[in-house]
């Protein structure tokens, strides 16, 4: 598996073209952003679509859809774009992978990078972060290579297994705190697929 160096991941997430925009982030920016998001960066690109309406984790290689699950368990919270730490919700937007736990109590734990820029510039906006908060969130960001995880909007935020859950539970209701779970064998497959820097879009 090719990895990429937290510093390079960093940078890549943090030169998101979001950043270089001079208008407010808002709830309709966030909207512009998951219709953008839902369309291949190339041909042969790998990623990955989260469908809240629908329950369901698709891959696509380009516009070719590789594997369907279903169904997927969310946040108690609901799917929302401005997530708070303990609203049990999970949050929409553009992330990428930046981490694999193969040792995780939930079987194996996919990291995203939540929460990206677009969610700290809505936090700011909202009146959420202070200004104080979004430049510390910047300076962790550059510092470490990945977003810090104990602000307000929480974080360590990812794609899962059920481990020791309950699978009938899984079958009927969102239980997770704010992640996406699937079965111990998709999240097997998922990660199969899937490396470090693919992106994961969740609407």
């Amino acid at each position: 598996m090719t990895h990429l160096s937290r510093r390079r991941f960093g940078l890549l997430a943090l030169g998101s073209p979001l950043l270089l925009l001079g208008t407010p982030a808002s709830a309709s920016l966030m909207d512009d952003l998951l219709a953008r998001a839902i369309v291949p960066r190339h041909d042969g690109e790998r990623w990955v679509l989260v469908e809240d309406a629908e329950a369901s984790l698709k891959v696509y290689d380009g516009n070719r859809l590789l594997e369907r699950f279903e169904p997927i368990s969310l946040g108690r919270g609901g799917a929302k774009p401005q997530r708070q730490r303990g609203d049990r919700a999970t949050p929409l937007g553009e992330f990428r992978v930046n981490r694999f736990n193969r040792q995780s109590k939930f079987h194996i734990f996919i990291g995203l990078d939540y929460p990206t820029p677009t969610h700290a510039r809505m936090a700011l906006n909202a009146g959420v972060y202070s200004q104080q908060d979004y430049d510390d969130y910047f300076s962790y960001y550059r510092r470490h290579g990945y977003p810090p995880q104990d602000t307000v909007l929480g974080g360590f935020i990812g794609v899962h297994g059920l481990g020791e859950g309950d699978p009938a539970i899984h079958q009927r209701f969102h239980w997770t705190d704010g992640c996406v779970a699937v079965t111990d064998p998709q999240v097997e497959r998922l990660s199969s697929l899937i490396d470090i820097g693919t992106r994961v879009v969740i609407r």
